[in-house]
């Protein structure tokens, strides 16, 4: 039997508030109804808002309850009541695609009880988790999806050296419409908001985490401050499911320690618009991450007409060269500072504008939604 021209499918994603993951499963969904499917996201939703942004597609919202601080006994119980959740409603999508290890978990879970024929689980990236219980749940939802995506070339080989399981690779893209340089008035207000009154203004956006490499970035940006005393550190969004309050600790004693809590902003998770403004109020976007699945956030930012610092390694070096980027070791304080410092120069920054630009029309929702679909109808 061919399959339908135009599917059902059922999106699964842990959170809604703003992720790589979560952005990445709403620009989706958009995506694949505009090309005329029907699409329903289903999210795990801890406090009752919903999302933020309005969706054309249909969304269902699954209320969950407060969990022990415990992580596996927290992640068991999201899995969990992604199961109850959805043993109350009619399954009868063609395809059932999880962004993330506790949806997919939950799929799997439905699979083994003949509620639904089959998954597909995106992996974004892998996590080096310490508990048993976490690294079992990872490669469940790994090992038992019919069909495993991933989005980036690093991670595919990864995938294929620790699973022996060939996942192709989809883009990721970046909503043009959402993120400009086009200035809508809100900028001062932004600015006012979080006291953005120096110059340079440094931007980076995910919280503060191990794998965003935090501490070694406000190290830099200590020896930044003594050759640009007036700069200014904005450190964006931070919404995740694990606690990392210790790793946040050390930041902020490390912060105190290097005198720079009056030059550092950190705003905590921001709407879309205030994102977008964000960006066109700042000068250089700097993002030293030492893993990411793909790093949606420097697309943003060079739709935003931003000026971008990352780190010399895959996925970065995959969609972004030399002359479009400046690459560091994230491994490297003094490196992350240096370039922080040269990027500030009109021509440098000028230069790695211009040239990022040309990557932008390469990476649209729309290619990576055509790409979904050939991968879902080869699948049923």
């Amino acid at each position: 039997m061919n399959p339908p021209s135009k599917l059902r499918i059922a999106l699964l994603t842990y959170s809604t508030k703003p992720r790589g993951s979560v952005i990445h499963t709403l620009e989706l969904g958009a995506a694949l109804q505009a090309e005329g499917h029907q699409v329903c996201i289903f999210a795990l939703d801890k406090d009752g808002l919903g999302f933020e942004r309005h969706l054309d597609c249909d969304v269902q919202t699954i209320l969950t309850r407060s969990a022990p601080k415990e992580v596996d006994q927290l992640i068991q119980q999201r899995i969990q009541e992604f199961v109850n959740y959805l043993q109350t409603v009619p399954l009868d999508y063609d395809i059932y695609h999880a962004q993330d290890c506790i949806s997919a978990n939950a799929l799997a879970m439905l699979r083994s009880q003949g509620l639904i024929p089959h998954f597909v689980r995106t992996i974004h990236h892998i996590e080096d988790y310490n508990s048993p219980y976490l690294r079992s749940c990872q490669d469940r939802s790994i090992r038992e999806a019919e069909l495993c995506l991933c989005v980036s070339l690093g991670w595919q080989k990864q995938i294929h050296d620790l699973y022996q399981i060939q996942a192709p690779r989809v883009i990721n893209g970046v909503n043009m419409q959402r993120f400009s340089c086009d200035r809508d008035g809100s900028e001062p207000q932004i600015k006012q908001r979080f006291g953005l009154a120096s110059t340079p203004i440094y931007l980076t956006v995910g919280g503060i985490e191990p794998r965003k490499n935090s501490i070694k970035l406000i190290q830099a940006f200590a020896q930044v401050l003594q050759e640009l005393p007036q700069a200014q550190l904005v450190i964006a969004g931070g919404a995740t499911l694990f606690d990392y309050q210790d790793y946040r600790d050390q930041f902020l004693q490390v912060a105190q320690d290097l005198d720079i809590t009056k030059s550092l902003i950190i705003t905590g998770v921001l709407t879309d618009q205030e994102l977008a403004a964000l960006y066109r109020s700042t000068d250089v976007f700097v993002f030293p991450s030492s893993k990411e699945g793909w790093g949606l956030v420097i697309m943003e930012a060079i739709a935003s007409g931003l000026p971008v610092i990352t780190s010399n390694c895959p996925p970065f070096t995959e969609f972004l060269s030399a002359n479009q980027a400046v690459f560091v070791d994230p491994d490297r304080i003094e490196a992350i500072a240096q370039a922080m410092i040269a990027i500030t120069n009109p021509d440098i920054s000028q230069a790695l504008v211009q040239a990022s630009q040309a990557i932008l029309p390469k990476y649209t929702w729309q290619s990576s939604a055509q790409m979904h679909i050939k991968h879902y109808q080869k699948l049923l």
